[in-house]
């Protein structure tokens, strides 16, 4: 095996899109590919310095989506262009924004599934950052992406990771198999 030391390479890495309001009710996204679910309840982000954290110390609640190949191109923009040198950066991404029923913070409807989240804890905040431990309040979901059981159908909705090794997106693929229960057959 040929060996590259240590590198931010987990796979696959969601793209999250994490939506905030500023001071005024003005929302912003930013895009943020560090993280993962925490607790059953709980989600962990690792946050640079943006206007993202900016708002965050406002008010402490956001929203995270799950990019899609039809929101790829918006979903990188507002993970290239910040929040604070670029005032139209929403107008951009063609996005149709509403407020979150649980949370002060926007929902992206060209989202199929968005978090409503609230900061639990900042940990190792410091001027460049921080490791966000967000308890999810809600989960909302496009019903046009429910599945016969009334769940939300993963596979349905064009789900795309990042790749840290060759900085490209990938699309989710199909379902393989059914967790909890393949395994059983080596149980026999």
């Amino acid at each position: 095996m040929k060996s590259f030391g240590p590198k931010p390479w987990i796979l696959p890495q969601p793209v999250l899109i994490i939506g905030t309001f500023d001071k005024n009710g003005k929302p912003n996204a930013m895009n943020a590919a560090w993280g993962g679910q925490w607790d059953m309840k709980e989600i962990i982000i690792s946050l640079g310095s943006h206007a993202t954290t900016d708002n965050l110390k406002e008010n402490e609640d956001f929203t995270v989506a799950f990019a899609t190949v039809e929101t790829m191109t918006a979903s990188d923009y507002v993970g290239i262009v910040s929040g604070r040198n670029t005032p139209e950066k929403m107008q951009k991404t063609g996005w149709t924004v509403e407020n979150a029923p649980n949370v002060n913070a926007p929902v992206f409807k060209e989202f199929p599934m968005t978090l409503e989240c609230r900061v639990k804890e900042k940990i190792d905040e410091s001027e460049t950052g921080y490791y966000l431990v967000a308890e999810i309040v809600n989960i909302l979901c496009d019903e046009k992406y429910l599945a016969e059981d009334g769940n939300p159908d993963v596979a349905q909705m064009d789900l795309i990771t990042y790749d840290p090794v060759h900085h490209t997106y990938i699309q989710l693929g199909k379902t393989v198999g059914k967790a909890f229960s393949d395994g059983k057959q080596l149980k026999k």
